[in-house]
C-alpha cells in the first residue's frame, strides 16, 4: 500500500481551511492543518510533510516570516503561497523569502491541485548519477540541492533546481519562457513570465560573481535565456 503524501497547510479562515483540506483529502492527500503561524511552523518541523500551503495573512506572524522560519531547517520542502494580494513587489517578496510558487485568490482548488501534483511528479523522478557541474568558481549539486562557492553553501529550492536542470541540459541553446513554463512549472500550472525572471533573478544572486553582470545565466533578448559554462 503506498503512502499518502502529506501536505501542510496554513489558513486562518475557517471557511478556506475546511474547504481546501476536504478537496485535498478527497484528491488522496492527507492534510495537516494549522490557523497560526507559529504552529504551522512547529508541525511543519515535527510532522516533516512533503508540501506546505501558506496563506500569507495569518493572525499572529505573516507568511513571509512562516515560510523563512521553515527555510531555515528545511530548504527542499515545496512550499506554495496563498495570496490576495496580486502586485508584483509582494510576489517577488514570497519568491525571496523561500517559496516556490504562489496562487493568487480567488482560485480554483484545480488549479492548485494541478501544481501540488506537478511538484510531486517532478520530485519522484528516479535519480541517476550524481547531477554535479561547476559555473565559474559555483559548484552546483542538483542531487543535494546546493550551490557551492568557496566556504559558501546555499540551498537551492525545488524550482530552481529544476530551472538549472534544463538549462543545463541545453547548455548554450536559448530556452524559451514558454518552454521553461511547460517543462518546469508544468503547462497546467501556468504562472506569468515575471516567475521565470525572478527565478532567475533569484538564481544568479547564488550563483554569479557579479550578479548584475552575468557570465553563466544569460538573457537572449526576446526568446528567454541559455546557460554558459
Amino acid at each position: 500500500m503506498s503512502t499518502k503524501q502529506r501536505i501542510l497547510l496554513i489558513e486562518d479562515e475557517p471557511h478556506i481551511l475546511l474547504g481546501l483540506r476536504d478537496a485535498l483529502e478527497f484528491e488522496g492527500f492527507s492534510v495537516l492543518t494549522a490557523q497560526k503561524g507559529h504552529d504551522g511552523v512547529q508541525l511543519a518541523r515535527s510532522d516533516k510533510p512533503d508540501c506546505v500551503i501558506l496563506d500569507i495573512m495569518l493572525p499572529d506572524i505573516n507568511g513571509y516570516r512562516v515560510c523563512e522560519d521553515i527555510r531555515r531547517w528545511d530548504a527542499h520542502v515545496p512550499i506554495i503561497m496563498l495570496t490576495a494580494r496580486s502586485q508584483e513587489t509582494d510576489k517577488i517578496r514570497g519568491l525571496d523569502a523561500g517559496a516556490d510558487d504562489y496562487v493568487t485568490k480567488p482560485f480554483s482548488v484545480n488549479e492548485l491541485v494541478a501544481r501540488i501534483r506537478a511538484i510531486f511528479r517532478r520530485a519522484a523522478r528516479t535519480p541517476g548519477a550524481p547531477e554535479t557541474f561547476t559555473l565559474g568558481d559555483a559548484a552546483i549539486n542538483l542531487s543535494a540541492q546546493t550551490v557551492t562557492r568557496g566556504k559558501s553553501v546555499e540551498p537551492l529550492s525545488f524550482y530552481e533546481v529544476e530551472l538549472l536542470r534544463l538549462l543545463h541540459s541545453k547548455v548554450g541553446v536559448p530556452v524559451s519562457r514558454d518552454e521553461i513554463l511547460a517543462k518546469v512549472w508544468g503547462l497546467e500550472a501556468a504562472p506569468t513570465n515575471r516567475t521565470v525572471d525572478n527565478f532567475v533573478v533569484k538564481l544568479r544572486k547564488k550563483i554569479e560573481p557579479l550578479p548584475d553582470k552575468p557570465s553563466h545565466i544569460l538573457t537572449v533578448y526576446g526568446t528567454g535565456y541559455k546557460l554558459a559554462l
